[in-house]
């Protein structure tokens, strides 16, 4: 994509003011907690001088071999290192034990940066930041492209809705450009290189307001009363999560730079891309993208994480990424693809009482769609007459079909639950009262367990599951576990409440429902009110979040 453009001049002493107000920082999703184990490579600690504060000049870029092209991608990235790494003060250390001590983290992380990391070095190479910052996703996200945290950042790059929209991510039903690989690479890159002008060019400090918002480090420069000469990210009283932030990717620098010191192996990657963006030349369903290119729909899905539906956006841009080694043959199968295979269609006969809103919602797709699909000028809709509906396969292996998306649903169920569901076989006159009743449980929760309504038909030898909590306190600790090639989208979070929140704003917030939370927090079934500071742990849904 190209350079996202700041909506106005950030040189102008207003517009920074404006910016400070409006920005904030990108928040932690998933790290390491300060050290809590060490090994013989850090038995000696470092000695009181040399905590002394550090030259303000970085290291400049290696000229070693610079007319060798590297077949490491490791080692090009280490060509490319400028930061100084600051392994004689004791925060990096302690955030450099941490990895040390969980090789298995580090192995995770680094497979699952593989596939974007070829890419995400030449794009910061074009302009000329420091390749640490490729690891940067590590610190942010775990190099999880569906990590979203409390404070509503998501993606590799921990973008918060309105920093988003500000450097020109676009969100919406369809799509969320936080997710994109490469629409949200631009737009960390634009924000890292904008703050690292706004702060004096000190990356470490322009780092920290990556982190924390610019406005919380231009306040603690302010608090300081250092000379501006004086003033770099070791001198400053900063947020505790910022605090550990700056070191913990000095660490992981340091771990990269020399694997072999540390006793660590790192993955194979090789120093070429891992895949390519194809274009699609119209909209198309992800599973079928996924038949067309010979691979799973979970890799296709993992590498185009922006779509939040089963199919790219209908108005584009038309294209998708692909495995290097599977491109020729999805262009030439996608170009052959006649038009109505190119999505899954299902026909849908219009009962009383239902709205293009309500048909819209069971499909999971949206009133313009339908509108398109059917050439409707507008929402009037009659009993009796056929739509034709855009949705995902049903008999498709793609977990935004309503089959597996059921089947997550209820994996996770059982997850929190603790206890498989009570399985139940409808007999001829049931009603959703009835059976609610019987088991005693809530008949809008045996739906919505179930992906039906309450208002819907009940068919005998219809299987329904209900969930009923065992008196394990500890279950809502275990994280959920989804099943099919949509696994990464439901995520747990710790969320602490805030000044004026209620349940009902919480739950609307992350599209979520009062009953939900309360399932997840036993206290609630106790005392049914919040107060600010409450620590409430939910589960959402990632790719239904648009703000």
């Amino acid at each position: 994509m190209p350079r996202v453009k700041p909506y106005m001049s950030l040189s102008h002493p207003f517009t920074s003011l404006v910016l400070f107000c409006l920005l904030a920082g990108c928040a932690i999703k998933e790290g390491p907690d300060s050290a809590q184990t060490t090994d013989n490579l850090f038995d000696q600690e470092p000695s009181a001088a040399h905590h002394k504060e550090p030259s303000a000049a970085h290291k400049e870029p290696s000229t070693q071999d610079s007319n060798v092209v590297q077949t490491n991608l490791w080692q090009r990235m280490r060509d490319g290192f400028r930061l100084s790494h600051e392994t004689d003060r004791k925060r990096v250390m302690d955030e450099l034990k941490w990895y040390v001590n969980h090789p298995e983290y580090v192995e995770r992380v680094t497979k699952r940066a593989a596939p974007h990391l070829h890419y995400i070095i030449e794009e910061l190479e074009k302009r000329g930041l420091p390749l640490e910052f490729a690891l940067l996703p590590i610190v942010e996200s775990a190099y999880d492209p569906f990590a979203y945290s409390h404070s509503r950042a998501a993606g590799l790059w921990q973008f918060i809705p309105g920093t988003a929209r500000v450097y020109g991510l676009k969100i919406d039903w369809w799509y969320d450009g936080r997710r994109d690989v490469r629409a949200s690479t631009t737009a960390a890159i634009d924000y890292l290189e904008y703050l690292h002008n706004m702060l004096g060019e000190d990356w470490l400090l322009a780092l920290a307001a990556y982190n924390a918002g610019q406005g919380n480090v231009l306040s603690s420069i302010r608090a300081s009363k250092l000379p501006a000469d004086e003033v770099n990210f070791w001198s400053l009283k900063v947020f505790r999560e910022t605090y550990t932030y700056v070191p913990r990717l000095l660490a992981i620098s340091e771990l990269i730079n020399h694997p072999d010191r540390y006793h660590m192996t790192l993955p194979d990657v090789a120093n070429k891309p891992y895949w390519e963006v194809v274009e699609t030349m119209g909209q198309l369903d992800l599973n079928k993208a996924a038949e067309l290119a010979d691979v799973s729909s979970k890799e296709i899905y993992l590498l185009n994480a922006g779509f939040n539906q089963w199919a790219t956006h209908p108005d584009g841009p038309h294209e998708l990424i692909i495995p290097v080694g599977k491109a020729d043959v999805f262009r030439e199968r996608v170009s052959e693809l006649p038009p109505t295979e190119r999505l899954a269609w299902q026909r849908h006969k219009v009962s009383y009482g239902e709205s293009l809103g309500t048909i819209a919602n069971k499909y999971r797709t949206t009133v313009d769609t339908i509108r398109s699909a059917n050439n409707l000028r507008g929402n009037l809709i009659r009993a009796g007459e056929s739509l034709m509906i855009p949705a995902a396969s049903p008999d498709a292996d793609y977990a935004m079909s309503q089959s597996s998306r059921l089947a997550t649903k209820q994996q996770t169920l059982e997850t929190r639950y603790g206890v498989e569901p009570i399985i139940y076989i409808v007999k001829p006159g049931d009603s959703f009262w009835e059976i609610a009743h019987k088991f005693d449980v809530g008949m809008r929760e045996l739906a919505k367990w179930n992906g039906m309504g309450t208002t819907g038909l009940l068919h005998p030898g219809t299987e329904l599951k209900i969930f009923k909590k065992t008196n394990n306190t500890n279950n809502t600790q275990t994280k959920a576990q989804p099943v099919g090639p949509r696994a990464n989208q439901v995520r747990k979070l710790n969320y602490r409440v805030r000044k004026g929140e209620s349940l009902s704003l919480i739950a609307s917030k992350f599209n979520i429902s009062v009953q939900s939370i309360k399932s997840w927090n036993d206290a609630l079934n106790v005392k049914n009110y919040i107060h600010p500071g409450d620590q409430l742990t939910l589960y959402v849904d990632v790719t239904r979040l648009i703000n």
